[in-house]
Parts: C-alpha cells; sequence; structure tokens
C-alpha cells in the first residue's frame, strides 16, 4: 500500500530536499527534483507506456503539479539519456516554460530537439559530455560516461552545499561494448574517495543475479538467424538501439540482403544517429520502403519498431494483417528486446498473430537475441563497493525492484537506516551526510489522451473499462411535466450486453411499477426518476444477466 501523506517541513537553507516525481514503483516515467536555497534541478523527464487497463491514454507523464507555481525557480533539465522514459515528458514542461536549460549529451540533445521540434519548441541546451562539469544555480554537475541500450548515456554527480549526489540514470557495466565506452568505474571511486552522500541507483535489474550479458554476444546469433532465414526477416526493436539496428544492417550486408527502416521514429532516430556518427551505414545497404517491392524476400530485411506490442506500431500492425508488409510462411521475425513489466500478455498476443500466419518468431524466450541494459546484481554490488556511499536511494523499478537494490546497498556495508525504499512523492532531505525520509506529497497519474493533457481522470478510466468488458445500456422515458403520467418508455438500447435486446422486455414493467411508485411518492424531479431507473435496470441486469453495464438513464419531460 502507498504510504500515507504527509507535508513535509519546510526546508532549511543549506538542506538538499530530493523529491522523485516517477520512476519508483514503476519501470518509465523517470523524473527527479533537487532542490536546495529555492532553486530547482531536474533529472530526467520521460513518460510511461499505457498497461491495457488504461484504454484509450497515449502516455502517461509524471505529476509535475508541485512545479506549476516554482517555474521560475527551475535552473535546469539533466537528461542522463535518449530514451523515452526518460526525455519523453520534457515537451510538456517546456509548455510551461520554454527556456529551461537542458543538459545532455550529443546525441541525447539531437533526440529530444527533433522531438521537440514536432511540438514547434526550440530548446535552450548545453552539450555535455563525460568528464565536463556545469555550474546551475546552486547546482555543480559533474557528467560521468556509463554503458547502457543508447549511446552516449550519462550519470550525473550533484555537488551542493548539503553534499554530493549521483544519478546513474539507466546503466549497466558492459566489459566490450560495441562503441569502446565503458562505465567509468575510475570516475565512481574519485567521486567516492570525495565522499558521495547519497548513491541513486538504477534497480531494473536488481533481482537479476551474476552480471549482464555482453552487448556482443547477440550480433552473431542475429546473424545466424538472418543466414538461415528462407524468406523476409523483420527485426523488432526500440526505435533508439542504435547497437541493435547497426548488427542488424551489419548481419544483412554479410548475407546479401538490403535493410528498410519501418516506423516514423525508427526513421527519425536512425537518420540522427547516422548524422552524428554513432551509426555506421553500409553503403547501399538500405532502401527505401517504397522501392522495397522490387526487391525479392529472401533479399530483404525489415527493422522495425513494435517490439512491446503497441497497437499501432510497425509489427502489431502486421500481426493483424493491416500493414502493407504481409507475413505469410517461412518469413522470420525477430524479437530483439526485452519485456517491459506489463506488456507481456500484448507481446504475447502479437507472436500468436504472427505465428498463426506462418512465421517463425524468434524471442529472448527461444534464442539470445537480446541483452538488458541495466545492470545486474552483481554490477550493482561492484558499484556500491567502489563508491561506498554513506546514503542510498535505489531507483528506477518496480517496488520489488527497489527493495532488492536496497538489499544489496545493506549487504556491501551501508546501513539499513541509510537505505530510503521510497515512492513517487517520497521528500527525502540531506543534510550532514544523512538522507532522511520527511514527507509523503501525493503523486498521481497525469495521462495524455489525444490532444488532451490531464483531462482524463481515473473514473473516465473506470467508464471506459466498464464499456468494454460489461457493455452499455440506455433507458429512456418521457413524462407529463404537469401531471408526472408516463408517456412513452421505457425505451432500452444496448452495446455490448446481452444478444437481443428482447431480453430486456422483462424488465421494462419493473421500470414502469417504480417509475410510478416514485412519481405517487412525490418525487417529479429529473435526477431522482433517473436513479429510479438506473437502481431497478441495474439490479436486474446484475441478477439475471451477471453484468455490470454501464448504465445512462434519461428522463424527458414534455
Amino acid at each position: 500500500m502507498p504510504n500515507p501523506s504527509f507535508a513535509p517541513p519546510k526546508l532549511k537553507k543549506g538542506t538538499l530536499r530530493v523529491i522523485p516525481l516517477g520512476g519508483l514503483g514503476e519501470v518509465g516515467r523517470n523524473m527527479t527534483v533537487y532542490e536546495i536555497n529555492g532553486k530547482l534541478l531536474i533529472v530526467d523527464c520521460g513518460v510511461l507506456f499505457p498497461e491495457e487497463h488504461q484504454p484509450g491514454v497515449d502516455l502517461i507523464l509524471p505529476d509535475m503539479a508541485m512545479l506549476k507555481s516554482r517555474l521560475d525557480d527551475i535552473v535546469g533539465v539533466v537528461l542522463t539519456h535518449g530514451h523515452e522514459d526518460h526525455i519523453g515528458g520534457v515537451p510538456y514542461l517546456l509548455k510551461r516554460r520554454g527556456d529551461i536549460p537542458i543538459y545532455g549529451s550529443k546525441l541525447t540533445l539531437a533526440l529530444i530537439t527533433a522531438k521537440l521540434k514536432e511540438h514547434r519548441i526550440k530548446p535552450v541546451t548545453v552539450e555535455v559530455t563525460e568528464g565536463d562539469r556545469e555550474v546551475a544555480g546552486p547546482f555543480d554537475l559533474e557528467f560521468v560516461a556509463v554503458n547502457h541500450s543508447i549511446p552516449d548515456a550519462l550519470a550525473v554527480a550533484i555537488r551542493t552545499e548539503a553534499g554530493m549526489v549521483i544519478g546513474t540514470g539507466d546503466f549497466k557495466m558492459d566489459q566490450l561494448p560495441l562503441d569502446g565506452r565503458l562505465t567509468d568505474l575510475r570516475a565512481f571511486a574519485r567521486l567516492g574517495e570525495e565522499g558521495v552522500d547519497l548513491f541513486m541507483t538504477d534497480s531494473t535489474n536488481a533481482e537479476v543475479p551474476g552480471f549482464t550479458p555482453l552487448e556482443a554476444d547477440i550480433g552473431p546469433v542475429i546473424e545466424n538467424v538472418i543466414s538461415k532465414s528462407k524468406k523476409k526477416v523483420v527485426v523488432a526493436s526500440f526505435s533508439s538501439h542504435v547497437h541493435r539496428v547497426q548488427m542488424v544492417l551489419d548481419a544483412a550486408v554479410k548475407n546479401g540482403r538490403r535493410v528498410v527502416l519501418l516506423g516514423r521514429s525508427m526513421v527519425r532516430n536512425m537518420g540522427i544517429a547516422a548524422d552524428l556518427g554513432y551509426l555506421t551505414v553500409p553503403d547501399g545497404v538500405l532502401v527505401d520502403l517504397k522501392k522495397s517491392g522490387d526487391i525479392p524476400d529472401h533479399k530483404l530485411v525489415y527493422m522495425s519498431t513494435g517490439s512491446q506490442g503497441e497497437p499501432m506500431a510497425v509489427l502489431s500492425r502486421m500481426a493483424n494483417q493491416e500493414h502493407q508488409i504481409a507475413i505469410g510462411e517461412d518469413d522470420t521475425i525477430i524479437l530483439a528486446s526485452s519485456l517491459i513489466p506489463g506488456n507481456e500478455n500484448k507481446v504475447y498476443r502479437v507472436i500468436d498473430g504472427l505465428i498463426k500466419l506462418g512465421a517463425n518468431v524468434v524471442h529472448k524466450g527461444n534464442a539470445k537475441v537480446h541483452v538488458s541494459g541495466h545492470a545486474a546484481a552483481g554490477e550493482l554490488l561492484y558499484c556500491y563497493n567502489i563508491v561506498q556511499p554513506k546514503n542510498v536511494m535505489p531507483i528506477h523499478g518496480e517496488h520489488r525492484m527497489l527493495v532488492a537494490n536496497g538489499k544489496l546497498a545493506a549487504q556491501t556495508g551501508v546501513p539499513e537506516n541509510r537505505v530510503i525504499i521510497g515512492e513517487n512523492g517520497t521528500v527525502v532531505d540531506l543534510k550532514d551526510g544523512v538522507a532522511r525520509a520527511v514527507g509523503q506529497i501525493d503523486i498521481g497519474f497525469v495521462y495524455v489522451d489525444g490532444k488532451s493533457v490531464g483531462e482524463v481522470t481515473e473514473e473516465d478510466l473506470k467508464d471506459r473499462r466498464t464499456l468494454a468488458e460489461e457493455g452499455f445500456i440506455s433507458v429512456i422515458c418521457v413524462i407529463e411535466k404537469q401531471t408526472g403520467k408516463i408517456v412513452s418508455g421505457p425505451d432500452i438500447q444496448t452495446k455490448g450486453v446481452a444478444e437481443s435486446e428482447a431480453v430486456f422486455d422483462q424488465v421494462k414493467p419493473k421500470i414502469l411499477s417504480a417509475l410510478e411508485d416514485a412519481i405517487g411518492n412525490g418525487t417529479r424531479d429529473q435526477r431522482g426518476l433517473q436513479q429510479v431507473m438506473r437502481r431497478t435496470i441495474g439490479r436486474w441486469v446484475a441478477q439475471r444477466l451477471r453484468r455490470k453495464a454501464m448504465i445512462v438513464p434519461v428522463i424527458v419531460e414534455v
């Protein structure tokens, strides 16, 4: 159960306050606010993708309500890397104040700038690289190279009057990274020697023992699968996974195939990566979708989005036979990604649909076609021993992951009372080398639904789930205003409740009788009579049909 809300005390001068607004208790919408001496620094501002019980929702944002009256106090936003769960919420923040400086690496800034262009926002950016130091108000920032499933990821050390905090961002410790860019453990050790007062670490793989396998091990597997494929190959991955796309390009060249990039985000992101030198595209390997029809299937590889079963993404549309690329016998589909928690059912439905069409589907469960971008337990232990932090606050993960990460910290000697297992909205104050949870603020879900932001409520989603699962009933009666006489009705119309509306003939006399009794007892207002209709048909539907349909009663007065 979430902790009950309790207001934090007034922040004293010289104390650093840390408030996660997203990313704790969930995998996504990562965002943390740091405050000292009246100024705010934000690290990451991502989105969470909706689950099946959130129908119609496009994205879920961090709850930025606490920032509404303090936009002018924000001295900067640090983006640790270019994944959507760390940068996707930035446009919605900058719509409130467009000149907030954005700190990030070259690739990260290129990706967010392209995204902001779609929102007609031109950001103020500060490009940084590992080893750089920048001052943002009372915050002294140092950037540290970390390895992840996207190039140019950074951890950030935040020095303040109250002490030093390190936020790792998402990271792992691949010892043979494809781009040769290691997680800089020497920098972690140096910062540890200086004294790290609060270590905020990626928890996504804290439950996984040992070490995350090497990314370099995946390339030969993908190449082998492609070499044995008889017809077309479709590889689905995240649209920002530059290293995975590089593997596919190289494997295609070795097997005499051309590559088609599918999905707007895939085309955009890989174009940016190639322009900046993060992706090496062999001459002649890429071909436009419009021209791919002239190339035989056994000479093609499609690199697509949709590895998480997103309903509108390329792979789902292929599985539903709604895409121009038709999947058939002897085609090969490679899902080169892991499952984000909550997406399992959607992904398995896509896999089933593709197999029904005759495709051979290769995924992490039956072949080594993906490795995680997050540090496993063994890597986290190394980091704790190197940094030797005074306090630890696990971030980026569901609650069980945070707990597992906290236990790892305790095993390395961090006192248990210095390990803070928080949730979104937990207020932590750091002073004199001690970090304490001092408050809990209410943090909600902010839904992006079409063009609306924050207008869809939990009650709206409950109504949508009811409509989807239980159906809809409308009941209309016409009543003479002066006499209260029922002129016509009840007229009942339904959707998704029963095979035939004739079944509702049984309840019409009950509704009439209930209305007449209510009118006879003096009830004449529309709302009161509508409630009578709702209760009467609701009880009957629950008993007779075992359903809890949405009921919309209407009284028309004439």
